[in-house]
C-alpha cells in the first residue's frame, strides 16, 4: 500500500474546514494535515471543548479523511524570533497580547506546550511547526560575529524549547522542526546543531521539506540520509530557481510570485526537486507517514494545483522492493 498522500491546510485557511474537506475529497486527497490557524484547528478550543476534538474528527470521516499531524508554525515562529510588528498579523490575539517581546516569546512557549496537549487529544502523534531563530539576522557575518553570539542563540533554543519538549515527551507527541530559512535550523549543519544542543531528544525531529532546501543549494536526499531516525513527517513541496543574471539567491526584497525573484515555490513537479530520488531515500530510511502536499505557486491557480500535486505524488510514490532483482537467477 503507498503512502497516504495529505492537503497541508495552511494556505487554505481562508476557507471553512468543512468547505476544505469537500474539496481536498474530490481532489483525490487521502488526508488533511491540520493548521492551527482559521477554523481548521483551534488549540485554545480543543483543550477548553471536551468534544471539540471529535467533532473535528467526525468532519473528517465524512469526507473519508484522515489526519496524521496538526501544524503550529506560526506560534512557533515567535517563541525564538526577536519580536517586532511583523508576528502581529501571525499570531492569535491572545499570544499576541500587549506585543511586548518578552511576553510574546513567553505565551507563544506556552500555547506550543498546549498544542502538544492537544495533539494527544486529537489522537495525533506529530505536530509540525517552526522554531523561530533569534540570530537568522546574523547569517551572513558582517558585521563580522563573535562565535559567542552563535553559541548563545543555540543555547537560547535549548532555554525555550527543552520546557516545551518536556511537555511534548509527557504527551507521547513529537516535534517536527520544518528545516526553513529563517529557522534555527535551515539547513544540515544547523539541523545537525539543533539536535546537540537539545541532546538529541527523541520528541525533536523534522518535518522534510525539500523546497526550502533546494534553493540554497542543499541536496534533500542528503537532509534525509542524514537524518534517517528524526524525518518525523514529510511535506512534498517544490521551487525553482530562476536566476538570470539580475536577481541574486536572497531575492532582491522582491515578493513571492514577482518574475524577478532569482527563485520561487513552483507546485509539485513543476520545480527542480528530484521526487523520485527523494522517494528512493524515504524507502530506505523505511519512512511510513504521509506525503503531505504544501503547494505554494503564487503563479497557478491553487484549486488546479492541489488536484494535480495530488496525482502526481500518488503517481511518483512507490514501495520499495521486497526482493532482490536478482534472486530469479539463482536455482
Amino acid at each position: 500500500m503507498s503512502r497516504p498522500v495529505t492537503l497541508f491546510t495552511g494556505q487554505w485557511a481562508d476557507l471553512k474546514l468543512e468547505d476544505l474537506c469537500k474539496k481536498a475529497r474530490d481532489f483525490g486527497f487521502d488526508g488533511l494535515e491540520l493548521a492551527c490557524w482559521g477554523d481548521h484547528f483551534e488549540v485554545d478550543k480543543a483543550l477548553s471543548d471536551d468534544g471539540y476534538c471529535q467533532r473535528k474528527r467526525d468532519l473528517l470521516e465524512k469526507y473519508d479523511l484522515q489526519v496524521f499531524a496538526i501544524s503550529n508554525h506560526l506560534v512557533g515562529q515567535a517563541v525564538l524570533d526577536k519580536i517586532d510588528a511583523r508576528h502581529k498579523s501571525i499570531l492569535p490575539a491572545y499570544v499576541w497580547g500587549d506585543g511586548q517581546p518578552e511576553g510574546v516569546n513567553h505565551r507563544a512557549a506556552e500555547e506550543m506546550k498546549n498544542t502538544a496537549r492537544a495533539a494527544r487529544k486529537l489522537g495525533v502523534s506529530v505536530v509540525n511547526g517552526f522554531t523561530g531563530s533569534s540570530i537568522w539576522h546574523l547569517t551572513y557575518d558582517f558585521p563580522p560575529t563573535p562565535k559567542s553570539m552563535i553559541d548563545d542563540g543555540f543555547q537560547l533554543l535549548a532555554d525555550r524549547w527543552n520546557p516545551i519538549l518536556d511537555v511534548f515527551q509527557e504527551c507521547g507527541v513529537k516535534f517536527a522542526l520544518e528545516v526553513h530559512p529563517t529557522e534555527i535550523a535551515f539547513d544540515i549543519y544547523t539541523a545537525e546543531r539543533s539536535l546537540q544542543v537539545l541532546d538529541r531528544r527523541e520528541e525533536f525531529g523534522f518535518n522534510f521539506d525539500p523546497s526550502h532546501l533546494i534553493w540554497q543549494g542543499v541536496d534533500p536526499v542528503e537532509f534525509i540520509r542524514s537524518f534517517p531516525d528524526r524525518i518525523y513527517h514529510a511535506h512534498m513541496k517544490d521551487a525553482k530557481v530562476t536566476l538570470n543574471g539580475k536577481s541574486g539567491i536572497l531575492s532582491s526584497h522582491l515578493s513571492f510570485g514577482d518574475p524577478r525573484r532569482g527563485w520561487d515555490f513552483r507546485s509539485v513537479g513543476r520545480g527542480g526537486v528530484q521526487f523520485e530520488d527523494i522517494i528512493r531515500a524515504l524507502n530506505h530510511i523505511k519512512y511510513e507517514g504521509p506525503l503531505s502536499i504544501e503547494w505554494e505557486d503564487s503563479g497557478m491557480d491553487r484549486e488546479h494545483g492541489a488536484r494535480e500535486a495530488c496525482q502526481y505524488v500518488k503517481n511518483v510514490d512507490f514501495k520499495p522492493s521486497g526482493r532482490a532483482f536478482d534472486a530469479a537467477f539463482s536455482d
